[in-house]
């Protein structure tokens, strides 16, 4: 008895073909300053007060349905906190280390070191 896959085969056929012609990602550079980023970053979930007063996000504020405020601006805290980083991350890696001699010095010594004052003070 004989298995017809006709219909599946069908479906199979056309998933193959779909996955097929995906397009790869592309990455594209960013035209957003580091400003505009961090702006971003901060109120991606919570947004400013004058849009965080609609009637929406009244209702939202009491049943917490997309998330309650305070997790909200943790939220965006934390990615804020997390761009902070990698901005200093990349602004320290981006250029080779500069070392330099320390400048003359005329306190060679501590105070502890240094004679006491004759004065009896």
């Amino acid at each position: 008895m004989p298995i017809k896959f006709n219909r599946f085969s069908g479906i199979l056929l056309t998933l193959g073909i779909i996955a097929g012609f995906q397009a790869n990602a592309i990455a594209q550079p960013s035209n957003h300053t580091l400003a505009d980023r961090f702006q971003q970053a901060m109120f991606t979930s919570n947004p400013d007060f004058f849009q965080n007063r609609s009637f929406g996000r009244q209702f939202d504020w009491l049943l917490g349905t997309n998330g309650f405020p305070d997790n909200e601006i943790n939220r965006d805290a934390k990615r804020t906190d997390d761009l902070y980083r990698t901005a200093l991350e990349q602004q320290v890696s981006s250029d080779p280390v500069i070392r330099t001699r320390d400048l003359p010095n005329p306190y060679g010594t501590s105070v502890l070191e240094s004679k006491k004052s004759s004065n009896p003070n």
